[in-house]
């Protein structure tokens, strides 16, 4: 029997019988769908990682000297993490101190942040992120100020109330004025805008547009720091390729500064951007270790299915075969109906599946900050598993239908 002619009756089969059929291939769709929206997903995720996210909090060729790492630490035991907590702060000293000693060129910023209530009249922003610095920090993240200007190394060094608004602030506070010049109350104190950053975005559906900058010698660092406490001391090196050099250089210094032993770890942590994004590496290989179980475990079940329907097929059509086998056709030409059938049928559920997957990834990215990115290869794996799954199933109930005995088939009713 031709290939062609096989899958012609395949589908004229499956047509016959399509509730049956539909059935049949439940468990080949909901297993390609489910690898085509994961992969979408955590291929969005990993494009998102690298090109957005890690750069959007740290940057480009920077590092941060901290107490410990804030962002994605992961599941971390309790002793692990009391042990974090007893380290001591970073402290204007130690900032004082490593930037007097690294020598690789770099721009070097100290930092503090926390969440606080920004007022202006009547109107009310809560949840805004503050963040004390100095100067540099602009150059650091690379804002571009719309309206007004970042506040100068002497306003820090006088800790002027001044501060730079992200955009989102400034339209909920002072909707349709310029909002330079104008005073916004932090924890009971006037600050004065200077100036207003660009637009920056979301972040996984976060704004972040929402925050303020003054500098960190201001009187409303109480607000967010203790008494000559930091945050962290952000480093960014001019020549990218130097950054690990000057983390070297920095971790050294401290190691000196805090008198600690060859063999004692570090009471202080560096976060970076690749440090963000190795975290993640490790999240998605779990993630991608885990979707082939799941979804062989669709695959088998709905190979299952597929073979009870093909043993019931080749009960029903006993006579059919019988009559096709008296006509002259051979048992490898029943073999071979019935197992492009299978195929076929699988076929069809595998390519359901992939246009289900892709609707479900592209759904979950319009309704929720998860990205999601279509991997072609995803597509040919999930069409080829679909595909093997049929053979596979339909083998069994191939080999009995090319077995019957032409006489005894035709004497079924």
């Amino acid at each position: 029997m031709q290939l062609l002619e096989a899958i012609r009756m395949a589908f004229r089969t499956i047509w016959a019988q399509k509730l049956k059929s539909f059935f049949s291939l439940i468990g080949v769709l909901i297993g390609v769908t489910f690898l085509i929206a994961v992969v979408s997903i955590v291929q969005g995720m990993n494009r998102y990682m690298v090109e957005r996210f890690a750069n959007t909090l740290i940057g480009a060729n920077t590092f941060e000297l901290r107490q410990r790492s804030n962002i994605m630490t992961g599941n971390v035991p309790e002793d692990v993490w009391l042990a974090w907590r007893r380290r001591p702060r970073i402290s204007y000293e130690d900032a004082d101190y490593v930037r007097q000693r690294v020598q690789t060129p770099a721009t070097f910023a100290k930092y503090c942040e926390d969440r606080v209530q920004v007022s202006y009249g009547g109107m009310v922003a809560k949840d805004i992120h503050l963040v004390g610095t100095e100067e540099s920090y602009f150059r650091i993240r690379n804002y571009e100020l719309t309206a007004g200007r970042a506040f100068t190394a002497q306003e820090v060094r006088t800790g002027l109330p001044v501060l730079v608004v992200g955009s989102e602030l400034a339209e909920k506070l002072l909707p349709g004025i310029d909002p330079v010049g104008k005073a916004v109350q932090i924890g009971g104190l006037p600050y004065r805008i200077i100036g207003v950053v660009a637009k920056q975005g979301t972040l996984f559906g976060l704004s972040l547009d929402k925050f303020a900058v003054m500098p960190f010698s201001a009187q409303g660092r109480r607000l967010i720091c203790p008494i000559n406490i930091l945050d962290a001391l952000i480093v960014q090196t001019s020549d990218p390729s130097r950054m690990k050099e000057a983390m070297g250089e920095a971790e050294a210094v401290m190691r000196s500064r805090r008198q600690l032993k060859p063999w004692q770890e570090n009471n202080f942590a560096f976060q970076t951007a690749e440090g963000a994004l190795g975290t993640w590496e490790k999240i998605s290989k779990i993630l991608f270790l885990a979707l082939p179980g799941l979804v062989a475990i669709s695959l088998v079940v709905g190979g299952i299915v597929i073979m009870n329907i093909m043993l019931m097929a080749v009960s029903e059509r006993t006579r059919e075969i019988g009559i096709r086998k008296a006509l002259g056709a051979r048992r490898g030409d029943i073999l071979a109906q019935f197992v492009v059938e299978a195929a076929t049928l699988s076929a069809g559920g595998a390519v359901l599946g992939v246009g289900l997957g892709i609707v479900l990834a592209f759904v979950v990215k319009a309704v929720t900050p998860l990205p999601a990115a279509v991997a072609p290869w995803s597509v040919a794996v999930g069409v080829i598993l679909g595909v093997t799954v049929g053979i596979v199933a339909g083998v069994y109930p191939a080999s009995r239908a090319s077995r019957l005995d032409p006489i005894v088939a035709l004497r079924a009713e």
